[in-house]
């Protein structure tokens, strides 16, 4: 049975987009907290040295803010399943809106250990990672309730009036890419949360070889995992690239050119995060720009999902239309 897609629900989509964006801010503030080393400069969880709002200096306004931010998001986020629950009539939807409230919430609890048990690199890392997931699963939110979803929303075709719109064709390839995309740069996102919450970012301090060297000696722990970075960013880069051609071929050019641009900047800040000893600003851009290309390849994978379930129906429908005719006398 083909899915049946309700009419757009404009509010909702830009709750939705407000949330993501949100999430997006939030990552960002985890990322000073991280680049400033300020994880324990409140030492308490929940409150803030016995305060619900400590004196916002030095290092506290990075981790206070961090968890005002923090407190913010999760309730968007209950905001938004809520309204999922009253006004979507999707299922799969609402779960996806009540996962996020699980996400958060237990973002939340990692939040609390890693200050509880002094920043333990496990948990550091599980809260950096989780906090990616949550991040995707705002974005798939965002894709899903947005008008472009419905079926007959995209393109217009050249001289036709606003009523004859078509989505962009479908792209079986553009479809996989952008699914192994997505999934390598949430691995990347992860080695690089390893490398960060072990010090071990400028363990190679030179750039573009690794301590003179193509392959250099990877005998020690930091060593090993700042090269796995750099080395896994080549594989990213060669899917994000592979993804910019399948999307330029089948019409999605726009979204392909961004998704380019995000991987170039993106290897840019890496660069210079090395040659600049982790600058606090280049590095936190480093990490906000590898969460808006695993957003981006999370919404493109999306988007081109739903142009094959569309790309289906109306092979489904032409078929039945050819029946009609073909049973008329």
């Amino acid at each position: 049975m083909a899915e049946t897609v309700p009419p757009a629900n404009v509010a909702l989509h830009r709750f939705a987009v407000a949330t993501a964006v949100a999430t997006l801010g939030l990552i960002v503030a985890g990322g000073l907290v991280t680049s400033t080393e300020s994880g324990l400069s409140v030492p308490d969880w929940p409150l803030s040295y016995g305060r619900l709002m400590p004196p916002m200096v030095g290092g506290v306004f990075y981790e206070h803010g961090h968890r005002m931010v923090a407190t913010t998001v999760g309730i968007l986020t209950v905001v938004l399943a809520i309204w999922l629950v009253r006004r979507e009539p999707r299922r799969w939807v609402r779960s996806l809106g009540l996962l996020a409230v699980a996400a958060v919430v237990a973002q939340g609890v990692l939040g609390g250990l890693t200050v509880i048990f002094l920043l333990p690199t496990a948990v550091s890392v599980a809260h950096a990672c989780l906090a990616q997931t949550f991040f995707c699963l705002t974005v798939a939110i965002a894709v899903v309730t947005s008008p472009r979803w419905k079926p007959g929303e995209g393109k217009r075709s050249a001289g036709t009036g606003p009523t004859h719109l078509h989505p962009p064709p479908y792209s079986e390839r553009l479809r996989r890419l952008a699914a192994w995309t997505a999934s390598a740069v949430f691995l990347q996102l992860a080695i690089g949360a390893v490398m960060r919450h072990t010090k071990a970012g400028l363990s190679i301090p030179d750039f573009p070889l690794s301590l003179g060297r193509v392959v250099p000696p990877l005998d020690s722990f930091p060593v090993a995992i700042a090269f796995a970075h750099r080395a896994w960013a080549l594989a990213v880069a060669g899917l994000v690239f592979a993804s910019v051609l399948a999307a330029w071929r089948s019409g999605r050019r726009r979204t392909g050119l961004f998704l380019g641009a995000l991987v170039l900047a993106q290897i840019a800040l890496g660069a210079l995060t090395v040659l600049s000893r982790k600058n606090v600003a280049i590095t936190t851009a480093h990490v906000a720009t590898g969460a808006v290309l695993l957003g981006t390849s999370v919404a493109l994978s999306f988007g081109s999902s739903r142009l094959k379930s569309l790309s289906r129906r109306s092979r489904s429908e032409r078929r039945g239309a050819v029946s009609i005719l073909a049973s008329e006398p």
